[in-house]
């Protein structure tokens, strides 16, 4: 096969990636979901360096595709919201991954 055709099969492979999750942002807040077990709301705001708005934004579009589950709770009487990756986000995120690895393994080093 000829590297032109490597190059369009790559190319078509990038294609069938999971949208929600690529993109930046909800990529960085997934990531940091998949190796934790559960994370507030100001920790996902603080390592990723997005604002409040925006934050919620994107976890509405992650909720919506049940990749996250929000739960809201009191402590000592202070709201707070905590978030997890849901079995579907962890498995849309590790199919990603997978695509991601594969596009990459299959591009010319020349």
């Amino acid at each position: 096969m000829g590297s032109a055709e490597l190059d369009l099969k790559s190319l078509n492979s990038l294609g069938e990636i999971d949208r929600l999750i690529h993109e930046p942002a909800r990529l960085m807040i997934i990531a940091y979901l998949y190796v934790v077990e559960s994370a507030d709301f100001l920790f996902i705001m603080r390592q990723t360096g997005l604002t409040k708005g925006n934050l919620s934004s994107h976890l509405s579009k992650l909720e919506a595709a049940e990749y996250i589950e929000i739960k809201k709770e009191f402590v000592h009487k202070i709201p707070r919201t905590f978030l997890s990756l849901s079995k579907k986000g962890r498995k849309a995120f590790e199919g990603y991954q997978t695509k991601m690895k594969q596009f990459f393994k299959d591009l010319p080093c020349d």
